[in-house]
């Protein structure tokens, strides 16, 4: 029988927990478009960075970039909600996957996220924290390069069978959701995780 997911009415709340992966991405996906922005809602400067569609050929300012159904893909294989922390992570996170960002490459997406996103998009220095842990920790993964990965084929299966696929690997994300936990106790995005 199918998890019932809870109804919300604030994208600060909506959350597939880590540990829900008998939910299929196709269900989380369903569930995620009840609350998330279209992609002609996401201010420009951001679908400019973060989105391959808008890449300069034979340029890439920033490795990891995907698509807003990939990038709702990946927040549901990575238990993450849509709070700034989680948008950090999965940023980071996908980028860090690809094996190919420098450390200027980091910096200069921190720069930008920290002070030139629109407000409801701009890291805070906690936000910027998650984001270089999660770039180290996809380098360190041997998932495959989540910004190539195609989630078509995956559509139908729970998350944790599609985290098999990938090669996300369960221990590290815990050990690290964790660790997150510890650093930020007060913080509900935090708390939520495992």
């Amino acid at each position: 029988m199918a998890r019932v997911l809870p109804s919300v009415k604030s994208y600060r709340d909506w959350h597939v927990p880590w540990q829900w992966g008998d939910v299929s991405l196709r269900e989380g996906l369903a569930y995620l478009a009840t609350l998330a922005a279209r992609a002609e809602e996401i201010p420009l400067l951001v679908r400019l960075i973060e989105n391959p569609r808008y890449r300069i050929p034979g340029v890439t300012l920033f490795h990891g970039a995907v698509d807003l159904r990939q990038h709702d893909c990946i927040h549901l294989l990575l238990g993450r909600g849509l709070l700034s922390k989680d948008e950090a992570f999965v940023i980071g996170f996908t980028m860090g996957s690809t094996g190919e960002v420098s450390s200027v490459e980091e910096s200069v997406f921190c720069k930008i996220a920290r002070h030139l996103y629109p407000r409801i998009y701009r890291f805070d220095q906690e936000d910027e924290s998650i984001f270089r842990d999660a770039v180290k920790l996809g380098a360190i993964s041997r998932c495959e390069p989540l910004d190539r990965a195609d989630f078509r084929p995956l559509l139908d299966v729970s998350l944790d069978e599609a985290r098999r696929v990938l090669g996300i690997e369960r221990e590290l994300i815990e050990a690290y959701y964790r660790v997150e936990q510890r650093r930020f106790p007060e913080d509900r995005t935090s708390a939520r995780l495992i």
